[in-house]
């Protein structure tokens, strides 16, 4: 087993495979990531082995959508997923949402809010949608509406990473 790390500027990878422990409760070396890596799906991502995951961990290869899923699963962090394409993915910066969630409840509230505030202009939003277009005077509206929709995006997202999350460390204690 190798020398564990002194490196103070640790990326998520790093960090999220040291917080693993092994039976011994000491943390997981990259050959033991690599080792349960390569028990997924049936050898799928055999390819990312401990040399990888250095390369990877010290930022010197650019990390890849395949490399995320199988970190997530390995380390039953789905959220990695998450961070990978809002911090490291062109499209993901642009489009996706960056999910933080504390607690369920917090996530809940926020999902009941926007829910409420989107179904109280749902009529203002079906008026400017009924002629096909927007107009200067119906643009500020559409604007709230849209990002009452996004906050419900992001919650959706939360929620389904939250639930994801839950299901495998229900599947852990089994």
């Amino acid at each position: 087993m190798g020398r564990a790390s002194v490196k103070e500027d640790k990326n998520i990878y790093q960090t999220t495979r040291e917080e693993m422990r092994d039976n011994n409760g000491k943390p997981w070396s990259r050959e033991k990531a690599a080792d349960e890596i390569a028990e997924i799906e049936n050898g799928r991502y055999n390819y990312l082995d401990k040399y990888r995951l250095l390369k990877i961990e010290e930022e010197t290869v650019k990390i890849q959508p395949e490399d995320i899923v199988a970190l997530s699963k390995a380390y039953n962090k789905p959220e990695l997923r998450n961070y990978y394409c809002c911090h490291q993915c062109d499209i993901g910066k642009i489009d996706a949402p960056e999910v933080i969630y504390d607690n369920v409840h917090e996530i809940l509230v926020n999902m009941s809010v926007s829910l409420e505030s989107v179904n109280a202009k749902k009529l203002r939003l079906m008026e400017i949608l009924a002629d096909g277009k927007v107009d200067d005077a119906e643009i500020t509206d559409l604007n709230k509406i849209l990002e009452e929709l996004e906050k419900i995006s992001m919650t959706v997202e939360a929620i389904q990473l939250w639930c994801e999350k839950m299901k495998l460390l229900g599947t852990e204690n089994k």
